[in-house]
């Protein structure tokens, strides 16, 4: 039984017994059954709005979970990227060789100032684990050519097959270098005579 069936039954028994609210015992009992009553239906209307704020905060909690279970993937999904970044970073260093020829350029520079491009020739290990057939006898087969760049002054050490090619970019200052290699090729058809 509820507290406001409670007091309605309390004021039905007040009816049943014939009580006289016109005397003093009377008009107490039935004041303080109308207080009950009037305590019972504020009460209820608590319980009504306990039962709505419950229902939200269970609404909440499920958000919550729902909150920290996107949460959890993406702390996941952000791990698995994190890996795929370390594994590109291993890969892209395996295959950047370090530069460890004689001359007097810097590792961290993009292209070797002697012209050697950072390839397996001219003293240079590749860590990628590939192998290079001419990495052995590259001073016997490759022959080294030292010019200076017209406009910014820089000595420049460059191979033969980089001379063939016509052209390059000077390594110091960007500028477009061309080569006519036509008196070489004479040079060398006279030493074959």
């Amino acid at each position: 039984m509820t507290i406001t069936e409670k007091t309605a039954y309390l004021k039905g028994l007040m009816a049943g017994l014939e009580i006289d609210q016109n005397e003093k015992t009377g008009k107490l009992l039935a004041a303080i059954v109308e207080t009950l009553d009037e305590i019972a239906l504020a009460i209820d209307d608590n319980d009504t709005h306990l039962d709505e704020i419950d229902s939200v905060i269970d609404e909440i909690e499920d958000e919550l979970e729902e909150l920290e279970e996107d949460f959890d993937d993406m702390a996941d999904l952000i791990a698995e990227i994190d890996e795929d970044i370390d594994g590109i970073c291993d890969v892209i260093d395996e295959c950047m060789g370090d530069c460890e020829c004689d001359c007097d350029c810097d590792d961290d520079d993009e292209e070797c100032e002697c012209g050697c491009g950072g390839h397996h020739h001219h003293g240079h290990e590749c860590d990628c684990g590939c192998e290079d057939d001419d990495d052995e006898n590259w001073d016997e087969e490759e022959t080294f050519y030292q010019l200076q760049c017209p406009t910014c002054g820089e000595e420049i050490v460059i191979e033969e097959s980089v001379l063939g090619m016509g052209e390059m970019k000077c390594p110091a200052c960007g500028e477009d270098l061309e080569f006519d290699i036509s008196s070489l090729e004479e040079e060398e058809e006279e030493d074959k005579e």
